[in-house]
């Protein structure tokens, strides 16, 4: 990458440094997968980022001439970016999720779950019109899924759990950011461990699963984020066996399970061949996602012994 002081002599407008974004990231071969899916887009929320302009600015606004103070805050994130393979979340310490903007850093993954599709859906028809009372956001990480649960659900009552407290911690600025601390709030917890005689009508859960093999075989964004919240064992299975072995406990009658194991999904279906899970298809992608009703749990709970 050229020279900082140099960029900044020779690029003046917003549009410059758009399009030097982009080229830039183009030829340092970045991975993108972590809110954005193309060098545009990321180039776009960095340089928007670092001017304190929203993303939907008026066109005419590509022209306007930056300081060079603007130009070298611009300039660092991008060569960031570039040299520490960070996703451009972490560097704005923002991802959006269901519709709603959340703080990240790097104790937390970068949101970027599916099951925000679900939740607009109401998870339909899986919970047959009735609005669940008590939700578990089950290895909550950010807290994005819970949080955006109590949106959805605005008389029900969430509880945020994860192993992490650093990743707590960071649900708890989502709480307090979204002014919901009267109705969600942060347990931290092994799987169910620390849950004794909860029930939920729902519980959701984007636990770790990624698999050895494709952990090491991962770009270096991927490695930006907490090994915690991404490896699961050989198979990328060691969570999601204790989850499917033990929510029954927690869940109310008719409460549901709802779970993202991504590309583990052909693991899962191996492991438990008898097993027929219901694998969830997205309009605006994703894969990966099954449900399960406690009753079901019940009936395959030999499997998952």
């Amino acid at each position: 990458m050229s020279n900082s002081s140099e960029i900044s002599s020779e690029l003046h407008t917003l549009r410059d440094y758009l399009r030097w974004g982009i080229s830039e990231f183009g030829r340092a071969g970045l991975f993108f997968g972590h809110g954005t899916d193309n060098a545009f887009d990321e180039a776009r929320v960095l340089v928007l980022h670092g001017l304190n302009l929203p993303l939907d600015i008026d066109a005419s606004l590509l022209d306007a001439r930056l300081t060079m103070i603007e130009r070298e805050g611009v300039v660092a994130l991008i060569k960031r970016r570039v040299e520490e393979r960070l996703p451009a979340a972490y560097l704005t310490h923002e991802a959006w999720f269901a519709g709603l903007s959340f703080y990240v850093d790097e104790r937390v993954l970068v949101p970027r779950s599916p099951i925000a599709e679900l939740i607009a859906q109401d998870f339909e028809p899986w919970l047959g019109g009735e609005y669940p009372q008590r939700i578990l956001d089950l290895c909550a990480g950010s807290g994005c899924i819970g949080i955006a649960c109590a949106y959805q659900y605005e008389d029900a009552s969430v509880d945020l759990v994860d192993i992490s407290r650093d990743a707590l911690d960071v649900a708890d600025i989502n709480i307090a950011r979204h002014e919901l601390s009267d109705r969600v709030r942060t347990v931290k917890s092994d799987v169910f461990g620390a849950l004794h005689g909860q029930k939920y009508d729902l519980i959701v859960s984007n636990p770790p699963y990624v698999d050895a093999g494709d952990l090491a075989a991962m770009p270096a964004e991927y490695r930006r984020e907490p090994a915690l919240g991404l490896a699961s064992g050989p198979d990328g299975l060691d969570i999601t066996r204790r989850i499917l072995r033990e929510a029954a406990d927690y869940l109310s009658d008719d409460g549901v399970l709802v779970v993202e194991v991504g590309n583990s999904c052909l693991a899962l279906d191996a492991a438990f061949p008898m097993v027929p899970f219901m694998w969830l298809e997205f309009e605006h992608g994703g894969h990966g996602v099954f449900v399960m009703s406690r009753k079901q749990l019940l009936e395959n709970a030999a499997s998952f012994a």
